[in-house]
């Protein structure tokens, strides 16, 4: 019997004590002589050397000295993940790809080689700051030009968070063929854990190719997919099938538990289009972080988890011996799935065990397509919005010309690859294009920390809810509603309200939310449902424009990087959406 391992466990085992030579470029704003160290263990996850969960992240973060190294090959497959053939994208011939883990603190080197046959590709890392290193946050047309067919692109940057996210294609739909992978960032945690079972990816799945499917997207049609995979697994009945793709061998997600420990199980969600309520049968379990923000730790039977989200939860094997479904909960009310129900795996407390569960969930079914409930996400690490003098309100709606389209402010988000807005700037431009849809802030330069809100109001009239992702920034949630927003920031919560990098705008509501400008660079906002991406759904902010070329360390790659681009990509090649 194969056992699926979750992506991955705590390979790299638990981190002793740091005793950084030099201060990061973060910065030590405490003596770290002066701290007692301690180590990290399964009773003890609040420690993390010299620092600790206490440890303001954004500001203070380790300098291990040590370079983590991965290789990533960006392939054409053939791949059955559910017993169905079909041709996907995968890291490395694996669907999920491999996983990136490292510790608090590291460098990570990651060469990603194109072998792609008549394709660019890009990866972004998910959820990272990218504090000084905004040429490697691999947005195409925004951060990059695009990974020719054959050529690698080294992507260099310091791990100055931790917790649990995940790499992705940024190109276009490439992600939602398979182009996607876990990373682990080890450090400390809000609750004790015995082991770490590391990521746990709920997704949707299709036997068509995305890229297939986007003619019917692009028209406004929304493509019902035929399932869904746990971990790039699971099974699809062939018995009475002529289809010669039908070939079987698919198999269900599968984890042992050993009675009375605890498991921390990373969830992300990577579907292309689809919300999750996570649960398993017979289980509760204790969340004790949303994104990468550790969070105050609250119990709970299921969890709500939108596209781009991750939850990281710890659940304790306290229940009878025996066999339970674990349920990914694919909600209809957001959209159909043809197989929602099979979208489970299995947790045995005997390994040798080769029976189905015949367990039942006593989890009741939500109809909502939105977040956790904000009163839960309380940051473990209190910290209040203070100064907010520039409020940007940005206002979503559709056109339909040559394809459905969705705009901010009346424009729809589309990017020249050959031509990223970091190009743009290298260039001492001021005026950016229209379709980039680009929103320059430049802090007044005091000595007090300054904040930007932005607040985008939905006046589309078709109450589908979108996942909006912030790139360079975690965020500070200050009001998401249903409704229409008064304009004023008297429903605001300013004090210590959720942060995370990914939340839900409410269908024909609004969302508020708050980053500190901290980080120069240009950072991509956008609706994390990849049809809707393609469609247009995003913006992007030039944060400290003048200060942007002045921190990239690696120019030289970038403009060699967009030479190739330039010199490589095919006249007949029509760009056929907005390129992320």
């Amino acid at each position: 019997m194969k056992l699926f391992a979750f992506l991955l466990p705590f390979a790299l085992g638990s981190l002793a004590i740091f005793t950084p030579s030099t201060p990061p470029s973060g910065g030590i704003s405490q003596d770290l002589a002066a701290r007692q160290a301690c180590e990290n263990t399964a009773t003890s996850r609040s420690c993390w050397g010299n620092f600790s969960i206490n440890t303001n992240y954004y500001t203070e973060f380790p300098d291990t000295g040590v370079t983590r190294e991965y290789w990533l090959s960006v392939e054409n497959t053939t791949c059955a993940p559910d017993g169905y053939e079909r041709l996907c994208l995968t890291f490395n011939g694996t669907v999920p790809g491999p996983a990136i883990i490292a510790d608090w603190g590291d460098e990570l080197v990651i060469h990603v080689t194109n072998n792609l046959q008549d394709n660019g590709t890009s990866i972004h890392w998910h959820g990272l700051r990218q504090l000084n290193s905004v040429e490697y946050d691999g947005v195409p047309g925004v951060t990059q030009c695009p990974i020719i067919p054959g050529e690698s692109l080294t992507y260099r940057f310091k791990v100055t968070q931790f917790g649990s996210t995940w790499y992705h294609s940024h190109f276009s739909l490439q992600y939602a063929e398979g182009l996607f992978g876990p990373m682990i960032l080890n450090g400390p945690a809000t609750a004790d854990y015995d082991e770490d079972l590391g990521a746990l990816f709920l997704q949707d799945w299709s036997h068509t190719e995305i890229f297939t499917l986007w003619d019917t997207a692009k028209q406004g049609g929304v493509p019902t997919l035929e399932t869904g995979l746990i971990n790039g697994t699971n099974t699809w009945s062939c018995a009475d099938s002529t289809d010669p793709k039908c070939v079987g061998g698919g198999e269900k997600f599968e984890a042992v538990f050993e009675a009375g420990k605890k498991y921390r199980i990373r969830v992300v969600n990577g579907a292309t289009d689809g919300h999750f309520q996570f649960s398993i049968d017979g289980h509760n379990m204790t969340v004790i972080a949303s994104d990468l923000v550790p969070i105050v730790p609250y119990a709970a039977d299921s969890i709500q988890v939108a596209m781009g989200q991750r939850y990281d939860v710890v659940v304790e094997a306290s229940a009878d011996a025996g066999n339970y479904w674990l349920r990914a909960g694919w909600t209809d009310a957001c959209v159909m799935n043809g197989s929602p129900e099979d979208m489970t795996g299995i947790i045995r407390y005997d390994s040798s065990s080769t029976e189905d569960p015949d367990t039942t969930s006593a989890v009741e079914a939500s109809d909502s397509c939105g977040d956790e409930p904000l009163a839960s996400l309380v940051p473990y690490l209190s910290l209040d919005v203070t100064n907010t003098p520039i409020i940007t309100s940005e206002a979503l709606d559709f056109v339909f010309d040559d394809y459905f389209k969705w705009t901010i402010n009346s424009s729809s988000f589309c990017l020249d690859w050959k031509n990223p807005t970091l190009l743009q700037i290298f260039n001492n431009q001021s005026v950016f294009p229209t379709e980039y849809n680009v929103v320059s802030v430049e802090p007044s330069q005091t000595n007090e920390s300054e904040w930007l809100v932005l607040v985008i109001q939905d006046e589309t009239g078709l109450g589908i809810t979108h996942p909006i992702h912030l790139h360079g920034h975690d965020f500070w949630i200050l009001a998401q509603d249903t409704g229409v927003f008064d304009g004023t920031s008297g429903s605001f919560n300013f004090a210590n309200p959720p942060r995370r990098d990914v939340a839900s705008l409410p269908g024909n509501g609004y969302l508020a939310i708050a980053f500190e400008l901290d980080n120069p660079g240009a950072w991509l906002v956008h609706c994390h449902i990849a049809w809707h991406a393609s469609e247009g759904l995003a913006l992007e902010f030039v944060e400290s424009q003048g200060q942007i070329a002045v921190g990239m360390t690696d120019s030289d790659i970038f403009m060699d990087q967009c030479d190739a681009w330039a010199d490589w990509y095919p006249d007949v090649f029509v760009q056929e959406d907005s390129g992320i």
